[in-house]
């Protein structure tokens, strides 16, 4: 995908792409790219899977699909993950940046 420095990989069922989570921030956001990963800051502490849920629950919300069609598939216990969003394409995830 040439039109964002993030890397993703297209698939029949949707896209997979990295993000970098910034636990126990001040707010909730999703910031550009940086380094090829999608930079997602949360207010909630990386503990009992608080971070991650909201990880999920933020990008669904910024791509306007359902929490159950975007989860996590590597990294739960990593700040580096691998998310994955069925049903939508990469020009989908570039809607997040043009606001």
């Amino acid at each position: 995908m040439n039109d964002l420095p993030l890397h993703v990989t297209e698939s029949p069922d949707g896209i997979t792409f990295n993000v970098h989570v910034q636990p126990r921030a001040s707010r909730c956001e999703i910031c550009p790219p940086k380094d090829g990963e999608l930079r997602v800051r949360l207010t909630s502490p990386p503990v009992e899977d608080a971070a991650n849920k909201q990880c999920v629950e933020l990008i669904a919300k910024a791509l306007g699909v359902a929490k159950s069609k975007v989860s996590i598939k590597s990294g739960g216990k990593s700040r580096h993950k691998v998310v994955q969003v069925q049903g939508v394409d990469s020009r989908t995830l570039i809607t997040i940046f043009k606001e």
